[in-house]
């Protein structure tokens, strides 16, 4: 495997392409947009220069890394001749399933086509492409270039194959892969969402306040982010729609969105990405000052 196309040119997007990119491989990043193609590689080449200026990487390491991706505005155009396709758009199920009908289409039926969704059904996206045993999920986690871990997500007709072959390429870029099942919010998410959603019920329900309650959870639980402050880093969008999947799937009441949650994203206030969520990012990215609405 040599070539790879990935979906999307956001945060995840750009993150996988630069990974993959920096160690060895040839990417191919599309987006419909062209701006947002631009915004994708500015920001791989000031991840670049920020891992070169702490000297875990050479400027020959940036050169090759950047000469290694390509950018397509056109699915079609984006695919031909590529190995895997990572599909890393926002997290809308009509929106993924449009692209895997379009992958369909574009790409050989021994094209292996990942997702990196965080909690839509891999089953769900493999049932509208031909060969859905050559479907599976690969959910990095944001920054991508860091971060360790990858869930690797088998759907309902994933092959025995595909897997093994996906867990072997993970652990070539470096990472560490985790075999999960499909089910909503995999694992990760699973776990994770519903502390978000209960430490913002906390703070709904006024027990306590954004820094209070993300300080016991870092000084008393040991986490490096509060919930709050990872919510806000994750984006409360999407926070939302993982939740509304595991509550679609479930069923189950403990699964619902607090209502200010739901708010908070009605009103833009959607974290680090926006400005403002539960802290105020106007002056810094860093969560230093609450924002105005919660003080």
């Amino acid at each position: 495997m040599k070539t790879i196309a990935v979906i999307g040119a956001g945060t995840m997007g750009n993150g996988i392409a630069h990974t993959f990119a920096q160690s060895g491989f040839t990417v191919k990043l599309i987006d419909v947009s062209e701006k947002s193609l631009d915004k994708g590689m500015a920001t791989i080449a000031a991840n670049l220069d920020r891992m070169l200026a702490k000297g875990t990487i050479t400027h020959e390491d940036v050169a090759k890394t950047i000469t290694n991706i390509i950018t397509y505005t056109d699915i079609k155009d984006g695919v031909v001749g590529v190995d895997l396709v990572i599909e890393a758009a926002t997290e809308n199920v009509e929106l993924k399933l449009n692209i895997f009908k379009q992958l369909n289409e574009a790409c050989s039926h021994n094209t292996i086509l990942a997702t990196n969704t965080s909690s839509i059904s891999i089953t769900q996206i493999g049932a509208v492409v031909a060969h859905p045993e050559r479907v599976i999920g690969m959910h990095f986690m944001n920054p991508v270039p860091i971060m360790k871990l990858v869930e690797i997500i088998r759907g309902y007709n994933t092959s025995d194959e595909v897997t093994k072959i996906i867990m072997n390429l993970s652990e070539k870029l470096g990472k560490t892969p985790v075999e999960v099942n499909d089910y909503p919010g995999f694992v990760a998410n699973r776990i994770l969402m519903p502390m978000i959603n209960e430490a913002i019920e906390t703070l709904y329900n006024k027990v306590a306040g954004v820094y209070e309650i993300d300080t016991v959870m870092k000084l008393g639980m040991g986490h490096p982010m509060g919930p709050l402050q990872l919510a806000d880093f994750i984006g409360l969008d999407v926070c939302l729609a993982i939740l509304n999947v595991m509550y679609d799937g479930f069923k189950n009441p403990k699964y619902a969105p607090c209502p200010l949650l739901v708010n908070m994203v009605r009103a833009g206030k959607m974290g680090v990405k926006t400005g403002e969520g539960f802290y105020d990012y106007s002056e810094s990215k860093k969560a230093e000052k609450i924002a105005k609405q919660f003080i």
